[in-house]
């Protein structure tokens, strides 16, 4: 699944790559080669992926042959592109050095650290009732086995009204009943990706959505997204598609986890063109769709455009209900639903009656709950914003327009080094190698926005203090990580 960057797009990448002016100036080939080995560690450009042919990108950038001869040697010898003659160069990182997220962390409860790591809501007012609602409705369900491999019919058809509300007509028989989102992935990938196949994600991407991967034995391509609001380039998700031809992609296009962004209506369209040519499967996760913030509004689902059961949809509760109540879905067309269940049969059975039947009566508050959720989140995502000007102003971040983290760019590749330093002073982080593939975007954090406005503020004042203290710092004792979700 190897794939091309060409020329035109590679310089698009690098923008304002030459050297500053000045009595030091550094030469442009030694410039060159450091844009291209910045975008590396940022994951903008992945791992393993073909460069331009050095005239081809030396016209691109109008510059001289010589030039981006001199940057590809010197990204050789930095041990940052492998060449063989006649066959191009390709992208790699110093000593094939690989880092992979294992997705799977053990959770330290701790009442005195403020948990940055876990980007979701404590439970709505509205979970005891539905609770109790539950209890009462659950007798009709006693006098069978209650194994529903689909789930119960009225949670399917309350989460195919949703998708019907938002322009896309579906019928229950289109809806399985998961455990939770990650479990309806897991679920689509058992039955679409066998060992080796080429899966293409972005980068960076949700940590425990590698693992799965991982655990399919995938080959797994990468798709840079942008750190400003720009989000997809376009040019470039399409040519990895249409270049790899991978058998699935995982998309997150609704307030991207963990960038925050929104990809517009005219690519979706265009991204599932793409996937159907090129024959590859899209998985496209929904879990922050019903969390626009500042009166967003949200495009068209990617399945509208789909015409050829391409698309395969899945969200659930935990991120604008509560992510203990052990609730997901997939929606894909009626045949791929049932072979989704035959598959389930396997792994859990079904999911429980009771947390469903919550589920239903949580769903049908879903306006009053959704609305408070949303006020809630912009109060706490405004009060983060503001302690990271104040506190850390030379950090870079993009203001999200809905779904809970901001995706912050540091003042230096250092994510990995403050969050052990933030650990010792009682908050938890999720650094950026987390959400990447190759040990790349130390330059990142991801920051969730779910926790009191209070507590956050607090927590980036502590980060702060530790920020820059990190040269003159001990070496820190291992510890056992923590949950990402």
């Amino acid at each position: 699944m190897t794939s091309q960057v060409r020329g035109v797009q590679l310089a698009r990448l690098l923008g304002q790559w030459h050297s500053l002016p000045g009595r030091r100036r550094s030469p442009d080939y030694a410039a060159l080669a450091g844009a291209v080995r910045g975008l590396l560690a940022d994951g903008r450009l992945p791992l393993g992926v073909r460069l331009p042919a050095e005239r081809e990108l030396a016209e691109a950038l109008k510059i001289s042959r010589t030039t981006v001869t001199a940057a590809y040697r010197q990204l050789r010898e930095s041990g940052h592109l492998a060449s063989r003659r006649g066959a191009g160069s390709w992208t790699m990182l110093p000593g094939t050095h690989r880092v992979t997220s294992s997705g799977l962390w053990t959770p330290q409860d701790d009442v005195d650290m403020i948990d940055l790591g876990v980007a979701a809501l404590a439970a709505p007012a509205e979970l005891v009732p539905a609770a109790r609602a539950a209890t009462e409705d659950l007798p009709r369900y006693l006098g069978g086995a209650g194994y529903h491999p689909t789930g119960i019919v009225e949670l399917r058809e309350a989460v195919a009204r949703g998708y019907t509300d938002r322009g896309l007509p579906t019928s229950p028989d289109q809806i399985m009943v998961t455990s939770g989102t990650q479990h309806a992935l897991d679920l689509v990938l058992r039955l679409a990706v066998s060992p080796g196949a080429g899966v293409l994600v972005e980068s960076p991407t949700y940590p425990n959505a590698l693992a799965a991967l991982a655990a399919r034995r995938a080959r797994i391509a990468t798709h840079g997204l942008a750190s400003d609001g720009a989000g997809w380039d376009a040019d470039l998700l399409l040519g990895s598609i249409r270049q790899g031809r991978p058998k699935l992609a995982y998309l997150i296009p609704e307030f991207q986890n963990p960038t925050g962004h929104l990809m517009a209506a005219d690519l979706r369209e265009r991204v599932v063109a793409a996937a159907h040519a090129a024959g590859t499967d899209l998985v496209v996760d929904e879990s922050f769709v019903d969390l626009p913030l500042d009166g967003t509004s949200l495009p068209p689902p990617v399945a509208t455009f789909d015409r050829h059961s391409r698309v395969i949809s899945i969200g659930g509760m935990s991120k604008p209900y509560w992510g203990g109540l052990r609730i997901g879905w997939v929606r894909a067309s009626a045949p791929q639903v049932q072979r989704l269940a035959a598959a389930r049969v396997g792994v859990d059975m079904a999911s429980p009656v009771l947390d469903q039947l919550v589920a239903v009566h949580l769903l049908a508050e879903a306006p009053a709950i959704v609305a408070e959720r949303r006020a809630q989140l912009t109060v706490q995502r405004d009060a983060l914003l503001g302690a990271l000007t104040e506190r850390l102003p030379d950090w870079r971040v993009a203001v999200p327009r809905g779904g809970v983290t901001l995706w912050a760019e540091l003042d230096g590749p250092i994510s990995s080094a403050l969050a052990r330093a933030a650990e010792e002073v009682g908050v938890r982080l999720a650094p950026g190698p987390r959400f990447g593939l190759d040990g790349t975007l130390e330059r990142f954090l991801r920051l969730p926005f779910t926790l009191p406005a209070a507590e956050l503020v607090d927590a980036v004042g502590r980060i702060a203090a530790v920020r820059y203290d990190l040269d003159r710092a001990a070496r820190p004792q291992w510890r056992e990580p923590a949950v990402i979700a």
